[in-house]
Order: C-alpha cells, then structure tokens, then sequence
C-alpha cells in the first residue's frame, strides 16, 4: 500500500510560487503542484481563473472570519473538501467489492 503513496511522481509534491492579487494587494503563495493542479480544477468548474477563485475565496474568509491564520492551510483543506464533495458524487469503488 506505501507503494502507492511513496512511489508517486515528485512533481506531485515540488512546491509552486504563484504570484497573484488578494484583495488588489500583490503576494505570493507556495503550495505543492498537487494542490494547483485541484484549486485549477475549482476554478475551471466555478468559470473563472485560479487567482480570481483565490482571491474571491480570501474576500469571503475575511468577511465571514476575518484575515486567517495560515492562509495556504486553509487552501489545501478546500481543496480536500472539493475533492471529498466529489467522491460523495460518485459511486464508491469500495462498495463494489
């Protein structure tokens, strides 16, 4: 099973710098190219870019929370929950055995 995990492509977990506007002040933020790849999907699906859905994201974090701790924590729990939201939209693959 370790196989699966620790045998997956390095690229997956190389971090990534993306430059982009939260709130239209300029930073940068730093997460694995795996989490990208899925806050790109979100993005895709919600019909706008990857810095648009993240700065949109930030704006209702701060109004219904106020600024976050851990910003790029809180990317990558959306990014588990979009994809735990989608796996509830498919059939499990373990109900079939």
């Amino acid at each position: 099973m370790c196989n699966v995990f620790a045998g997956q492509d390095p690229r997956r977990y190389a971090s990534e710098t993306r430059r982009l506007r939260l709130n239209g002040q300029s930073t940068s933020i730093r997460l694995e190219h795996s989490f990208w790849m899925i806050l790109d999907q979100i993005a895709a699906s919600e019909g706008v870019t990857t810095p648009c859905f993240v700065s949109k994201l930030h704006s209702e974090v701060l109004e219904l929370r106020g600024e976050p701790e851990n910003f790029t924590s809180l990317l990558r729990c959306a990014c588990l929950v979009f994809i735990e939201s989608s796996a509830t939209e498919r059939p499990s693959l373990m109900a079939a055995e």
